[in-house]
């Protein structure tokens, strides 16, 4: 491997390089329009003059492509876990055992997905810990009493419109009270909170006794509900004993370590998983998002990477004009000059100056004739790897004075140098406007203040 293909390595890792360098070659192989941009190309062109350009293509795709493949496979590595995880989380025992929490515990919700053969249905199921003794720890009675009718609403949008059953229960995680209910009417809501089906609505009272069993303290607490027609569907009606079915079964359970899920439903077999939380779609949908905008994002910092070295070229355009007017001036050669300003710009970079890229054309060029190109179409390349009027236009006063000999060419040149200083005049009158308006809010801003000092003091002496 030489240097060339050893700094194409440099900040990727060594397989999603192997990787992108591979799927590149058989690409190009293929004949797949996926690496073949003209304006790409173009830009690259522009941006590595005299550099094998077949070299540079291969450099920035294959970095782009071992970039896109790293985030689609770390991210796609990621999906794939947090499903093994989501589908690992949902399975439960083979005979179906939800194990409870320990006596400190709270009351643990679970979210069930029921499935008797015909389909699949959301229950939620609230597990309770083993019972808990007398010797729990106290809380505040007035907080207790104050969320207590926001606790018992269960699956209802408000006390006053109950059609579910309602969270009676006879501790609630966080307080050290036990709670015993009594219903007024216990044919329209029992005191363990299942309404029955009604034609109208009918109002209840709850009364519920607060026990502070460490201290020995007992408070009366009434709640009002309303219990309204459920209008469910069949299904609906069904799925809903079934979860009524399996609050009795927990309570009755609660003795127990575990918690037996019923295998079966009126004549049907269950299927029970847990309902889990599963990200991997949303991450894979991110990694294919982040490798779309890397892939757009890296042709337009290409294209603007082409437009600052434009812009550098046509502030340095003054330069080079009025140095070839001052060489052509003192006696030498088109050529004469060219090589050396060549010269001492190679001269200047190994002190460590900062890159020019009209410098690095006029390099360029003098290689150029030393490697036999005709001195005409070195002077035509010059203008046209610029990709700016102004340079074509130099080149072209300089291929004429070679086809014909003009004997003008240095009165040619200060002309151009003249038009060049205008036109650098002009722009630089253009920038200090622009940088006026710019500076025009933050003057504004400061005088806002000035006003303020001002009429501030004014109001105080009023």
């Amino acid at each position: 491997m030489d240097g060339r293909e050893h700094d194409m390595k440099k900040g990727l890792f060594s397989i999603f390089y192997n990787m992108a360098l591979f799927l590149y070659k058989k690409a190009c192989t293929w004949g797949l329009p996926l690496f073949s941009s003209r304006q790409v190309e173009a830009d690259l062109m522009q941006l590595h003059p005299g550099e094998n350009i077949e070299w540079v293509k291969t450099n920035y795709y294959v970095k782009k492509l071992g970039m896109i493949l790293g985030i689609l496979l770390i991210g796609g590595a990621l999906g794939i876990a947090v499903r093994l995880s989501a589908l690992g989380m949902s399975l439960l025992d083979q005979d179906g055992r939800l194990t409870r929490g320990g006596c400190l515990d709270g009351a643990v919700e679970w979210q069930l997905i029921a499935d008797d053969g015909t389909g699949r249905r959301d229950i939620r199921l609230l597990l309770f810990p083993r019972t808990l003794t007398e010797d729990e720890a106290e809380e505040m009675l007035l907080r207790f009493r104050r969320e207590l009718p926001g606790n018992i609403l269960g699956k209802n949008q408000d006390l006053q419109h109950v059609t579910f059953p309602l969270e009676l229960r006879d501790s609630y995680e966080g307080y050290p009270f036990w709670v015993e209910w009594e219903s007024s009417r216990p044919e329209i809501l029992d005191y363990e909170g299942n309404p029955c089906e009604t034609k109208a609505e009918e109002r209840v009272t709850l009364g519920a006794e607060i026990v502070y069993a460490q201290g020995g303290y007992s408070w009366k607490e009434n709640i009002s509900v309303t219990v309204v027609p459920p209008g469910l569907t069949p299904e609906e009606q069904s799925y809903r004993e079934l979860e009524e079915y399996l609050t009795i079964l927990e309570q009755e359970e609660r003795g127990e370590e575990t918690y037996q899920l019923p295998s079966s439903w009126r004549g049907r077999d269950l299927q029970w998983r847990l309902r889990v939380e599963d990200n991997s779609l949303l991450l894979w949908a991110l990694a294919l998002a982040t490798s779309v905008l890397i892939c757009h994002l890296s042709d337009r910092d290409l294209h603007e990477r082409l437009e600052k070295r434009k812009k550098k070229l046509k502030q340095e355009y003054p330069d080079v004009v009025y140095r070839l007017v001052l060489l052509v001036g003192a006696g030498m050669t088109i050529r004469g000059a060219f090589q050396k300003m060549a010269g001492d710009y190679e001269r200047k970079c190994k002190k460590g100056i900062k890159v020019r890229p009209a410098w690095d054309e006029i390099l360029y060029t003098c290689r150029e004739l030393r490697a036999g190109v005709s001195e005409g179409a070195a002077y035509e390349h010059f203008g046209k790897r610029t990709g700016l009027r102004e340079y074509v236009r130099l080149s072209g006063l300089l291929a004429q004075n070679l086809k014909k000999g003009n004997s003008m060419l240095l009165e040619r040149l200060r002309e151009e140098a003249e038009k060049t200083g205008e036109e650098r005049l002009l722009q630089g009158r253009r920038l200090g406007e622009e940088a006026g308006t710019k500076l025009l809010v933050p003057m504004v801003l400061m005088l806002a203040v000035v006003m303020v000092m001002i009429m501030v003091p004014a109001f105080g002496i009023l």
